[in-house]
C-alpha cells in the first residue's frame, strides 16, 4: 500500500491508502506503487486510475506534478474530477464554445487566446477521460 495525497488549489483533494495509481506524465504513463523509487515529474492532462481494495476508480487531472517518496505519492494538480462527476454535455458545450471563439477571434489579445486554449484543453481532457473508461 501507498499513501496518495491529491491536492488542488481549491483544496478539494484527499488522502487515501491505495494499492497503486496510474497517471500520465509528460513523457508517458507512470505506475506508482509500494517500492517505487523517489521521483518528481510534471503531469500531462489525462486520466488518473486509483486502485484500492481490488477496485479501480478513474478521474481527470488537469496537469500539475507528482512526487513519490517513502511510499507517499503526492499529486498536485490544477483540477481533479472523478469520472462520474464529469458532465459530458457541459464539456461538449465548453469545447464547442472554445473552438468557435478561437476560430472567430484570432485578433484577440494573447491572454484571451490563451484562456480559450486552456478551456479547450480542459474540455477535451474531460471528454477523452470519459471516452476511455
Amino acid at each position: 500500500m501507498i499513501t496518495l495525497r491529491l491536492v488542488t488549489p481549491q483544496g478539494d483533494g484527499f488522502t487515501e491508502e491505495v494499492e497503486k495509481i496510474i497517471l500520465r506524465g509528460i513523457e508517458g504513463d507512470l505506475m506508482l506503487m509500494q517500492g517505487t523509487a523517489p521521483l518528481v515529474t510534471p503531469l500531462a492532462y489525462g486520466a488518473i486510475r486509483i486502485f484500492q481494495d481490488g477496485a479501480a476508480r478513474t478521474g481527470a487531472i488537469h496537469g500539475g506534478y507528482v512526487s513519490m517518496k517513502s511510499d507517499v505519492a503526492t499529486v498536485a494538480t490544477d483540477a481533479f474530477e472523478w469520472i462520474e462527476d464529469i458532465d459530458v454535455e457541459r464539456a461538449r458545450a465548453a469545447k464547442d464554445r472554445a473552438e468557435t471563439y478561437l476560430r472567430d477571434n484570432a485578433d484577440e489579445t494573447k491572454a484571451e487566446i490563451d484562456k480559450a486554449k486552456l478551456a479547450l484543453l480542459r474540455a477535451t481532457n474531460r471528454l477523452n477521460v470519459v471516452d476511455k473508461r
